[in-house]
């Protein structure tokens, strides 16, 4: 049951239209209100950062289903500058572009699955999945 669709994020415009896909498929999977508020959440974080520090790249929302459980991932990547420090990165209150900080560890904390892969020069590849209980 797996099923992709993508979103090319080069401008602000694009942020909007992921989140849009994101919070239409996980409306259709069944996930309530809290959940949707989470994922679009998750999206628009990693679409932004996308934007900001790589220029542009693509955010996948695929319908996962996985030991009877149905859920929506989300794959983000870009061929930007990559991620000299990933730990750093995933401390709560970092930020380089002078925003809250909540970014990364902000998405980890609202899905269920996260993981990150990330070379200098070569980009970064985000997974996060989201499990309809």
């Amino acid at each position: 049951m797996e099923l992709q669709s993508c979103v090319k994020i080069i401008n602000e415009w694009d942020i909007v239209a992921v989140r849009q896909l994101g919070r239409n498929v996980a409306k259709e999977l069944g996930f309530g209100t809290v959940d949707q508020a989470r994922i679009t959440t998750a999206i628009s974080e990693l679409a932004r950062n996308i934007f900001l520090y790589a220029g542009q790249g693509e955010v996948c929302i695929v319908k996962e289903q996985q030991n009877g459980k149905n859920g929506l991932k989300i794959i983000a990547k870009d061929n930007g500058p990559g991620i000299a420090d990933i730990r750093r990165v995933m401390e709560d209150g970092y930020t380089t572009s002078g925003g809250l900080g909540a970014g990364l560890p902000g998405v980890k904390r609202l899905m269920d699955e996260f993981d990150i892969q990330s070379n200098l020069n070569e980009g970064t590849e985000i997974i996060a999945v989201k499990w309809l209980r």
